[in-house]
C-alpha cells in the first residue's frame, strides 16, 4: 500500500468497483485492495468476505449467488456471480473463492486483456487503469466468457419475466 492509497474500515461494492484484490497488511493479514473508477482503498477484510457483504447488501450471500449461478448455468467451479443484476454488477473470481489469493473482477469494466510475463495476465479497464494478475490469459478469457454467458442467461430470464408481466397487465386493461 503506498502513501496515496486510503485505508477505510468497511466499503460497499458499487457499480464503480472494478476489482477486489487480496493484499496483505503490514502484519501479514489478508485484506482487500479495492479499485474503483475514481479511487482505490485498502480494507481489512479478505476479498471473498467483501464480496459476500456486497451480496448481503442486495439480499443474498456469496453462497446464495453461487447457488443461483449453478441453477441457471450449471457452472460449479469459479462461478461468476451477479451481486446486483439491476445495476449490472457481475463479478468473477480468478481462482476458487476460498483461496486467499482469489481476486474478484467486475466484468463490465474490462476493456482488454494481454498476456504478461510469467503466465500472468494484464487487465486494462475501460478508464485506462490496469492490473497484472498471477493468472494465465487462457484462464482469464475463460472466466470473462463464462461471465458473459451467465449474464446473458440471467438477463434473458429477467426480461422474459418482465415481458410476461407487461402482457398480463395489458390483458387486464382490455
Amino acid at each position: 500500500m503506498n502513501e496515496q492509497q486510503l485505508y477505510i474500515p468497511t466499503h460497499e461494492i458499487t457499480p464503480q468497483t472494478m476489482a477486489v484484490l487480496p493484499q496483505r497488511d503490514k502484519y501479514g493479514n489478508t485484506g482487500s485492495y479495492v479499485i474503483e473508477d475514481q479511487a482505490e482503498y485498502f480494507i481489512k477484510e479478505p476479498p471473498s468476505k467483501v464480496i459476500d457483504k456486497a451480496c448481503k447488501f442486495f439480499g443474498s450471500s456469496l453462497r446464495g449467488r453461487q447457488e443461483g449461478t449453478r441453477a441457471i448455468s450449471e457452472l460449479t467451479h469459479k462461478a461468476p456471480i451477479s451481486i446486483d443484476p439491476a445495476s449490472g454488477m457481475y463479478f468473477f473470481p480468478t481462482s476458487s473463492p476460498v483461496n486467499p489469493k482469489c481476486s474478484w473482477i467486475a466484468h463490465t469494466h474490462i476493456s482488454k486483456m494481454y498476456e504478461a510475463p510469467n503466465r500472468c495476465t494484464q487487465i486494462v479497464f475501460k478508464n485506462g487503469k490496469s492490473i497484472t494478475l498471477d493468472v494465465s490469459l487462457g484462464s482469464m478469457e475463460n472466466q470473462v466468457n463464462r461471465t458473459a454467458q451467465f449474464r446473458y442467461m440471467l438477463e434473458n430470464r429477467i426480461n422474459s419475466l418482465m415481458n410476461q408481466h407487461r402482457a398480463s397487465i395489458f390483458k387486464l386493461k382490455k
